[in-house]
């Protein structure tokens, strides 16, 4: 008795066993409106080794889907879909994997339909005008930055032409033109501290002596002086002398010959005079300046 009741549980457990995993497919309603969502809802009754399909469907569209569930064994999955054009559809069937062996979902007819809409019913409005957006920063930012930087142009505009130059006009010192005797004295007092001769600076001391004598005939007579030889010099000055359009002597001439021709000596024959000499040099460079002058012009009325 034992061995036939062991023989039944072991039929029944292998007729379990081999028995097929069922797949199923449904949905909550097969019309709806444009737009209107329903629940697709994909069942097996097997958890293990399970595969479900990603969905494809043409016409339907998928706003979202849950998270897998499992109850009484059964491992459940579930979609929402809509539809926005009019029309029949098939959710077609769906491929289900279980432990390798595919298994295929019934497939499902969706009939979407059109909403009616009552014109008569429905208020008009008036079309309403363009609204324009408000400004905001970006609207403005180009012509604030063109602004600024023309602003930036005529500060440094003014500062530069103006206030800069103003500036410095404020911190130079003003220097007020000697007459060419002044001159010629301060030049003469200048050269004497550089003590050029005694620290063996012959040469420059005559190419500065003899640039003053020359630079204060040519101010003073209003001649190129600085641009003529010695000898175009000398009888420049005896032709004004014999004119008598200068107040000066033949001596005075003279003393400007030898200097000038002593100063040639020293800078193309370096020549070397003695202390004395140049000493000598000196003084008559300041005799010349004295007794050179151009006479005055008389008036009309002085000459009657």
């Amino acid at each position: 008795m034992k061995k036939y009741i062991l023989h039944i549980f072991l039929l029944i457990a292998t007729i379990t066993f081999a028995q097929n995993p069922k797949v199923k497919a449904q949905i909550e309603t097969s019309q709806i409106r444009i737009g209107e969502q329903f629940s697709l809802r994909i069942s097996v009754n097997e958890i293990n080794n399970v595969i479900l399909p990603k969905l494809e469907l043409k016409g339907l569209e998928v706003i979202d889907s849950a998270k897998i569930d499992t109850l009484n064994n059964m491992l459940i999955q579930k979609y929402i879909l809509t539809g926005f054009d009019s029309g029949a559809y098939y959710i077609p069937q769906q491929q289900i994997f279980i432990r390798n062996q595919a298994y295929l979902t019934d497939s499902l007819l969706v009939n979407v339909a059109t909403v009616k809409i009552d014109t008569t019913k429905v208020k008009k409005f008036p079309i309403k005008t363009i609204k324009a957006e408000p400004y905001t920063f970006d609207d403005f930012k180009m012509y604030i930055y063109i602004l600024l930087a023309a602003l930036a142009i005529i500060g440094f505009w003014i500062y530069w032409f103006v206030i800069r130059k103003r500036k410095t006009e404020e911190d130079s010192p003003t220097f007020r033109i000697l007459p060419p005797f002044e001159e010629a004295i301060y030049k003469l007092n200048e050269l004497d501290e550089k003590l050029l001769w005694q620290n063996n600076k012959v040469k420059e001391y005559y190419s500065e002596l003899t640039e003053i004598v020359r630079g204060y005939i040519e101010r003073e007579l209003k001649v190129p002086a600085l641009e003529k030889t010695t000898d175009e010099i000398v009888e420049m000055l005896r032709d004004f002398n014999e004119a008598q359009t200068i107040n000066t002597s033949k001596e005075t001439i003279k003393k400007l010959k030898e200097l000038l021709q002593e100063a040639d000596l020293v800078k193309f024959a370096k020549s070397k005079p003695l202390s004395l000499e140049i000493e000598e040099d000196r003084k008559d460079a300041l005799d010349i300046i004295s007794n050179l002058k151009p006479k005055p012009i008389k008036k009309d009325d002085e000459l009657e």
